[in-house]
């Protein structure tokens, strides 16, 4: 072989070579890329229909946990948090990778865990995706034992319309929109004091006034209905995008100082504390942080007692750190197979408690309205001229009245008057000022109040219609039967302006006839009628038993 032969094979081996040393580079990436593209192609399909995280199959026997820790988004480990039914952390562990489910479209995790004793149930928390579980434990006798029943059966989950706050007040988005989806009333039993709900979760509920939340813990309850909550608004005013915003709901045991002054309030009444002290809030919580404005819309709280008690003789009450006085809320009680517990009603946010008292006066004994004013001084909305004179039969003025109603209520006072005769000083300013931006009275022309004018009969009956209405309680009556209502009695035609207000009265029960044929608009009202009045006013709008 010849030089030129030698050269020309030694050249073709050289291309030969590079050609080899480029395309194996080439096949290797363009295999990389198809790998990595079905990959995406494997993932990104099944999460479009499945798209979750969370857990399933889990056992709890003999003080071991094991299950699989499911999500759509891979990592090396899922760390889990378990908590016993006290809120109380027991151990953080590791869920390791398994396997990737092609069907579901999501990465599996193993979790194994021992030595966590044996408890009715365990909470669970998958902190990177901040879902939350229950598991019962599998091997009880007693199906009762265990939160909501749960511990006989071995579930995996927790109950329908039931979610399981711990500690640090966290709720799962996915499992508190699943919750309000499968129930009406969704219990959210709290470790701790506060639950933090996201909006993202409610907003699809909104509309519906069949769906409430039953925030509760050892102190007490809060029910909350969804519709209530202005997302919207409530988002813009923290700064913050709806899909961000929580509310924050407090159900928190009062400071020791606090409770002490309550019961010194009480006792200061001639009354007595019969109930744990307990302060409710509601914040949306965004960027800012403010408290949630129900209007004048009354949201209830539960209180449990420890005895039954004499509904007359008892009320819920709102303590003011500021004066450190009682004031109070309209408030019934129950008693049922063992259980007592004092329903609070009001829009605004405080700290409440129950407390028992039985105040009378000196001159009403024998009195027709005797037992109504009894009953309202017991629950602190009327007071007496002096400690043991009621005067049932004084005239009353439109102050003295706008107050009462005000308090019947369970409205705080405060801003400034508009009315030309109602000074700052004054000790209704308050009153008046805050019950006419709650439309509950109204002024003259002249724009003065009057507050020291004996108030008559149709303006008395007038307060109490706007006081039902503000309670969500007013009948709807049309002109017909306005017109049936009004003309058995001889006297209507006096009615200068509050025809609409007298009839409603009549219809709700809180206004009777001097006579059978009199309706005495013009006469002036006594205390007594007015306490009458307002009695009737509380139990037409279920604020009191009866």
């Amino acid at each position: 072989m010849n030089q030129r032969t030698l050269q020309s094979q030694s050249q073709a081996s050289d291309k030969k070579d590079g050609s080899e040393m480029f395309v194996k580079p080439l096949l290797k990436q363009k295999t990389a890329q198809v790998t990595v593209l079905m990959l995406l192609l494997s993932v990104m399909m099944p999460v479009l229909a499945y798209a979750a995280s969370g857990f399933k199959d889990l056992s709890y026997r003999n003080g071991t946990v094991t299950g699989t820790v499911y999500s759509d988004v891979y990592s090396v480990s899922r760390d889990v948090y378990l908590y016993d039914p006290n809120g109380t952390q027991l151990q953080v562990t590791t869920a390791t990778y398994a396997t990737y489910n092609v069907t579901e479209g999501v990465y599996q995790y193993n979790l194994n865990v021992s030595g966590l004793g044996n408890y009715s149930y365990l909470r669970l928390h998958n902190v990177s995706d901040s879902v939350y579980e229950t598991v019962y434990r599998s091997n009880l006798n007693d199906p009762g034992y265990g939160w909501g029943g749960g511990g006989g059966g071995g579930g995996t989950s927790t109950p329908a319309g039931t979610v399981i706050v711990p500690m640090d007040g966290s709720v799962s988005a996915t499992e508190l929109e699943k919750a309000l989806t499968d129930a009406n009333e969704v219990i959210l039993k709290l470790y701790g004091e506060t639950a933090l709900l996201p909006a993202k979760a409610l907003k699809g509920f909104v509309g519906n006034k069949d769906k409430v939340l039953r925030i509760t813990n050892e102190y007490g309850t809060y029910l909350l209905p969804v519709h209530v909550l202005k997302l919207e608004e409530l988002a813009k005013a923290t700064g913050s995008e709806l899909d961000s915003l929580l509310i924050k709901v407090t159900v928190a045991k009062a400071t020791q100082a606090t409770a002490d002054a309550v019961t010194a309030a009480a006792k200061s009444l001639g009354g007595a504390k019969l109930s744990g002290v307990v302060d409710f809030n509601l914040q949306a919580v965004g960027t800012s942080t403010i408290t949630v404005d129900l209007g004048n819309t009354y949201i209830s709280r539960i209180l449990p007692l420890d005895k039954a008690v004499d509904a007359d003789r008892t009320t819920g009450v709102l303590y003011n750190p500021d004066t450190q006085k009682l004031s109070f809320v309209p408030t019934l009680f129950t008693s049922k197979d063992g259980k007592h517990e004092a329903l609070l009603k009001r829009s605004g946010n405080s700290i409440y408690a129950v407390i028992e008292l039985n105040k009378s006066f000196d001159d009403i004994s024998g009195h027709w309205a005797q037992g109504n004013i009894e009953l309202l001084a017991s629950k602190l909305v009327v007071d007496g001229v002096t400690d043991s004179t009621f005067e049932p039969e004084r005239q009353i003025t439109r102050a003295e009245f706008a107050a009462l109603v005000f308090r019947a209520l369970g409205l705080q006072p405060g801003g400034s008057s508009s009315f030309k005769d109602v000074s700052a000083s004054d000790w209704y300013a308050g009153v008046v000022a805050a019950a006419a931006q709650a439309k509950l009275v109204e002024g003259y022309e002249d724009q003065t109040f009057k507050p020291n004018a004996p108030i008559n009969r149709e303006e008395l009956a007038a307060m109490v219609v706007r006081a039902l209405d503000y309670a969500g309680a007013k009948p709807e009556i049309n002109s017909s039967r306005q017109a049936e209502l009004l003309a058995k009695f001889a006297d209507a035609k006096q009615i200068v302006w509050a025809q609409a207000e007298l009839a409603a009265a009549i219809e709700a029960g809180i206004v009777d006839g001097m006579t059978d044929t009199t309706i005495a608009p013009r006469e002036l009202a006594t205390r007594a009628q007015s306490a009458t009045m307002l009695k009737r006013l509380l139990s037409g709008a279920d604020f009191i038993n009866n």
